[in-house]
């Protein structure tokens, strides 16, 4: 008896806290708030209440159980990642915290890009929430999961049995209340499937209010080209109807340098014909991806890794791969273009260039390529964009920002900085130093518009009864410190950063309060 007393008196002390969590109160006065909205700040005090925000405006000497003096400083809501590989990182004991997207001002991001990622919402939500979560996840279908889990790797088209398999993996998902669909069309299996049968996916997605977007399928002149495959993308929308983004949005290699204007002319093409087209962008010049991805052929890679080493055992099908793997390097712009980020059969080269390695050796860079990938999987950097294309396509009303980033453990590997510094370089560089785009306009491209395109209402906003999920920094002091070479490095700048109304930054150091959630989007009505 005197246990079931001790249990019942555990319940109502935690129902208790959890219920003056919901009135607690914090008063941010004095600072410049940004809404989100692309307007410009205005000097407002923000009162959270709980989870959410009460009140925006000249508040006076409100009570509050908290108050916070920003003067000087920016408030604005949190920064949305709309493409993101933090999803295993978040899902591991080590890297739930997510301390590193937090230093980005990130309080949100979407997880399953590219294609690739759970095929269990209801599972991966569980993992993702079993440590706790430093930030929001957002999921997403992943069209490359849903294809092998029905078809495998196999390098032909979906039957129509086969196809409705794969239209109820899609549905399950949006059930379990994922945003959107998610592809990955130049990597395997994505890269099998023919246009129509994304176009049948999309179409599972909305009457969920979902959106696609696509690592789509040619940013160079791999197969179809760079602008076949935005133009494949936008029909994508056109037909499902549904809002469509051109992920981590791109003119990769030397020969399609200067084509996103092309891009931007095909886009605003759409958007006045009536498609919902969007696009995100990191801000680098940089990519990242595997070696394999980047120079093998495609159909060399079907039925899996066994039967890839398969056909470069026979001298004949080695011909033709070494000859489109030319064809793959010279599209990145050769072996000094090409960085190792990860190769765990010998860490010594990771942070080195091909052309490096290859001299070393005393071969050619495709010999050596050759090598590596026989040897094992090669994560790679590769220097392949230029400048002039991201900042044609940074300025448009219909950019969003991402980072393409993963979690991983500190001073493993040499991954790309954009883990550690997109959002923070994208403010340092391209509205502090470089004036490409304003300080309003990045932050609605970090907060309100993804919060538009994928359907959340009440977040990427800071107005009375919107989440509170809130950062506040000094303009001047944000700067990402991850580099190419020694990427290891937590962005700088932010004071404060509430995630749900908790502080997750508070004086520019992390509190260890895990307070993010697993946002599950709901069916829309249907009439």
């Amino acid at each position: 008896m005197r246990s079931v007393l001790t249990i019942l008196c555990l319940i109502a002390l935690c129902f208790g806290t959890a219920l003056a969590g919901q009135d607690r109160t914090i008063l941010i006065k004095n600072g410049r708030v940004m809404d989100g909205s692309g307007n410009p700040w205005i000097r407002a005090d923000v009162l959270i209440r709980g989870d959410r925000v009460e009140a925006v405006g000249a508040l006076g000497d409100v009570a509050a159980d908290e108050v916070i003096d920003a003067t000087g400083l920016y408030v604005t809501p949190g920064f949305i990642d709309t493409h993101s590989h933090a999803g295993p990182g978040l899902a591991s004991s080590g890297l739930s915290h997510g301390e590193p997207l937090l230093a980005m001002g990130l309080t949100t991001v979407f997880v399953n890009p590219d294609g690739g990622g759970s095929l269990d919402m209801a599972r991966q939500r569980g993992e993702l929430l079993a440590d706790g979560l430093g930030v929001n996840a957002a999921q997403l279908v992943s069209h490359g999961t849903v294809r092998r889990a029905v078809l495998g790797t196999q390098d032909r088209f979906a039957t129509p049995a086969e196809l409705d398999r794969m239209r109820v993996l899609v549905r399950t998902g949006m059930a379990e209340g994922a945003w959107g669909l998610s592809s990955g069309t130049y990597y395997v299996p994505g890269s099998y499937a023919p246009p129509e049968e994304i176009e049948e996916l999309a179409k599972e997605v909305a009457p969920f209010g979902g959106s696609y977007t696509s690592h789509h399928r040619d940013e160079s002149t791999y197969s179809i080209g760079l602008i076949a495959s935005v133009e494949e993308v936008i029909n994508v929308g056109r037909v499902a109807g549904i809002p469509t983004v051109l992920t981590h949005v791109k003119a990769m290699g030397p020969d399609v340098w200067g084509y996103g204007a092309a891009i931007v002319e095909r886009v605003e093409r759409a958007r006045a014909e009536g498609v919902q087209v969007f696009a995100d962008q990191y801000p680098y010049t940089a990519s990242a991806t595997g070696l394999n991805a980047a120079l093998l052929p495609r159909w060399s890679q079907a039925g899996g890794r066994d039967s890839l080493l398969a056909r470069m055992d026979d001298p004949e099908l080695m011909a033709r791969i070494r000859g489109g793997m030319v064809e793959g390097l010279a599209r990145r712009g050769g072996a000094d273009r090409i960085q190792f980020r990860r190769y765990r059969p010998d860490e010594a080269i990771e942070g080195m260039l091909l052309s490096v390695l290859a001299e070393q050796r005393g071969q050619d860079p495709i010999d050596t390529a050759i090598e590596l990938i026989r040897g094992g999987s090669v994560s790679i950097v590769s220097f392949n964009m230029h400048d002039d294309d991201v900042e044609t396509l940074m300025v448009q009303p219909w950019m969003m920002t991402s980072s393409d980033g993963g979690l991983v453990p500190m001073n493993e590997g040499v991954p790309h900085p954009r883990s550690y510094g997109a959002f923070a370089r994208k403010i340092r560089l391209y509205v502090k130093e470089k004036g490409t785009v304003t300080l309003e306009q990045a932050i609605r491209s970090m907060t309100s518009l993804p919060a538009q395109v994928f359907g959340m209402p009440d977040r990427g906003v800071l107005r009375a009864g919107a989440i509170a999920d809130i950062v506040v920094f000094d303009v001047e002091d944000v700067r990402d410190v991850a580099e190419y070479i020694d990427p290891h490095h937590y962005s700088e700048g932010m004071v404060h950063v509430f995630v749900n109304g908790q502080a997750a930054i508070k004086d520019g150091a992390f509190t260890g309060v895990r307070a993010g959630r697993v946002l599950q989007k709901r069916r829309r009505e249907i009439s």
